[in-house]
């Protein structure tokens, strides 16, 4: 078995998974209007205040030394590796970095004293492998919006293959010129917070955080939620390089793999809910498809935005949480339906007896995944 163990979220809403929790069962939202460096008017996404960050990375020293997703990085790893007491230079111990963009603000002379090739994916982790000494070479997912939920399923295959005992999955990803420049000339930006699934939807908010949640055949490091993942699917649906299957294929391949598991009491789906035009029709149908309309489904965008890379480990650690406290998160947003597909979308925040969920991501070029979480 593979246990969902230590986690930490870092974002505007707060330092620790514990504050990003207690603000969303508060319904409190990131996402606000902020005038960005490169534009004259304002973008409405969810930024982390820059003086928090140098505050809470005050004690770690030499901040000139990282970059901003590096610090954040740091800061959320520790913390995890603090709770766990795993050793990050034991052999049987791998990271992988589940990220888009990675140091992207290198390519916009961020800094001065940190050289250009850090904003290679893999120079990136080889400086967080020396910074905490990992004694393998990390691993970098980057497979558009769903490299989150699937950096988590290919660490839960590598602890049930027998690689490695403990594998930490960190996302991250922050607010950039090139990232805002990119969403916004496809048109898919909304100038108000965002509308998963709402028939009067605009398009996504970005927003940035880095999340990292421990995984784990120790059963003693189970504590936290006495949950595992019992698996996983990825598929791609090839359609277009940016618009989803209009039928949904890849992500019900994806959902009618995992339900393959039978499981029980299934109390939700945190699904992917950008809040654009087709992702959340595409998704709707597959749900539909896959004869799940009576299961609540939620999207966590609403309150944090699109935080690319990280999402699918933010929104799987938020779902833990939820399942622990036995409590439907609403979908942040949602007014009105707006999708053909049938379901079933939770619009108040809520007691629920259950004990699994699924998470589902999907992302451009058609790539989708899926995985199931159980309590044991």
């Amino acid at each position: 078995m593979v246990f969902a163990s230590y986690n930490n979220i870092i974002s505007p809403l707060g330092f620790t998974t514990n504050q990003n929790y207690s603000a969303v069962c508060q319904s409190k939202i990131a996402v606000k209007k902020t005038l960005l460096p490169f534009s004259k008017e304002p973008f409405c996404l969810a930024k982390i205040n820059d003086d928090l960050i140098a505050q809470e990375f005050a004690t770690y020293g030499n901040a000139h030394q990282h970059t901003k997703l590096e610090q954040l990085s740091i800061i959320s790893i520790q913390d995890v590796l603090t709770k766990s007491a795993i050793n990050p230079e034991d052999e049987r111990t791998l990271l992988i970095y589940s990220t888009t963009k990675g140091n992207i603000d290198i390519l916009e002379h961020a800094y001065k004293n940190i050289d250009h090739k850090r904003g290679y994916l893999h120079a990136f982790t080889h400086h967080l492998q020396s910074y905490f000494k990992f004694k393998h070479t990390p691993l970098v997912l980057s497979n558009a919006c769903i490299s989150g939920v699937l950096a988590i399923i290919i660490a839960q295959r590598f602890i049930k293959n027998g690689q490695y005992d403990n594998v930490l999955v960190c996302g991250g990803d922050i607010i950039s010129e090139f990232t805002v420049s990119g969403f916004k000339s496809f048109n898919a930006m909304s100038s108000e917070p965002s509308k998963p699934f709402d028939a009067n939807r605009t398009g996504i908010n970005l927003g940035e955080a880095v999340s990292t949640i421990l995984l784990t055949s120790n059963k003693t490091l189970a504590t936290p939620y006495h949950t595992e993942i019992v698996g996983g699917a990825s598929a791609n649906d090839a359609n277009h390089i940016s618009g989803p299957s209009r039928t949904g294929d890849g992500l019900y391949q994806c959902v009618q793999e995992v339900l393959h598991y039978h499981p029980e009491n299934l109390g939700f789906i945190s699904a992917h809910g950008t809040a654009t035009l087709f992702n959340d029709e595409m998704e709707s149908i597959a749900f539909d498809r896959a004869g799940l309309n009576a299961i609540p489904v939620n999207s966590i965008k609403g309150y944090y935005g699109h935080t690319l890379g990280a999402g699918g480990v933010l929104e799987t650690i938020l779902s833990l949480e939820s399942l622990k406290n036995q409590q439907l998160i609403k979908s942040e947003g949602y007014e009105t339906k707006g999708v053909s597909g049938n379901i079933n979308i939770i619009q108040t925040h809520q007691p629920s007896i259950f004990s699994s969920f699924i998470k589902t991501a999907s992302g451009f070029g058609g790539c989708n995944a899926a995985a199931l979480f159980r309590k044991i």
